[in-house]
């Protein structure tokens, strides 16, 4: 890859929410705001302060709110501290295809604005904690591995967990009957664009594909780190788990 270049993020804000309806009826998910901030401001504000300020974003549902969000209320203009602005760029898939094209189908419509190596991160999920480091990217990058996952300790709403950790940090693919411990993925990685090569480059039919498969295949030949994150995380999938952050504060 090119050392010089930034390594971008990709915010996935596509889905319609279903879970979360009515209040997804006239608000896109990652606009859901939790203690006074929407889901995917908490997110731009820690890829900035990783120094990570291209993103990326996929929209479908509602998505000119999210375009809207960016360019009025939270504003491109120089973040605090003296941070590099936020540049960021669109993948709109309901306007070019009718609606979201799955998680894997919507990276790969949105390769074309990211680079040989990125983050991943759902818009709908809450981690206040989480660090987005340089450090791990460029260890990423340097490697030859195709993801490197953060798994976290599994909710109640996933107790059978989806991937499992192995010896020197790898990710596993394990069998439904298996006794290894599984974690749950947390939707934040570091991906490299070979990851996508079965799908079209840049999706241009809006091929609808999920992520699971060609994590799982990437797996099952040694080619997926992952690493536990234990730090407070959670997947905003109902409006009760909504309500019970905004009735919390943070550590």
């Amino acid at each position: 890859m090119n050392s010089g270049a930034p390594i971008k993020a990709m915010i996935l804000a596509a889905g319609r929410g279903e879970r979360m309806r009515p209040l997804t009826d006239t608000t896109p998910k990652p606009l859901l705001p939790v203690r006074g901030k929407p889901l995917i401001g908490w997110h731009a504000e820690a890829l900035a302060r990783g120094g990570f300020t291209d993103l990326v974003i996929n929209t479908a549902w509602l998505g000119e709110q999210l375009e809207a969000y960016f360019s009025g209320h939270f504003g491109l203009q120089a973040n605090q501290d003296g941070r590099k602005p936020l540049s960021i760029s669109y993948s709109h898939e309901g306007l070019d295809f009718g609606g979201a094209l799955e998680t894997a189908g919507g990276i790969a419509r949105a390769l074309p604005l990211l680079g040989e190596v990125f983050w991943v991160l759902a818009g709908d999920v809450f981690v206040p904690g989480f660090e987005f480091t340089q450090a791990a990217a460029t260890r990423f990058a340097a490697g030859n591995k195709l993801a490197h996952l953060w798994l976290v300790p599994n909710p109640a709403h996933n107790p059978k967990g989806d991937f499992g950790l192995g010896a020197g940090g790898l990710a596993l693919s394990l069998p439904k009957d298996s006794t290894q411990p599984k974690f749950t993925y947390s939707t934040i990685g570091l991906y490299r664009r070979e990851l996508f090569d079965s799908l079209p480059a840049g999706n241009p039919q809006g091929l609808k594909a999920p992520l699971a498969p060609l994590l799982r295949a990437a797996m099952d030949n040694g080619r997926v780190s992952a690493e536990l994150y234990e730090g407070a995380w959670t997947d905003v999938g109902t409006p009760a788990r909504l309500d019970e952050l905004n009735q919390t504060t943070t550590n």
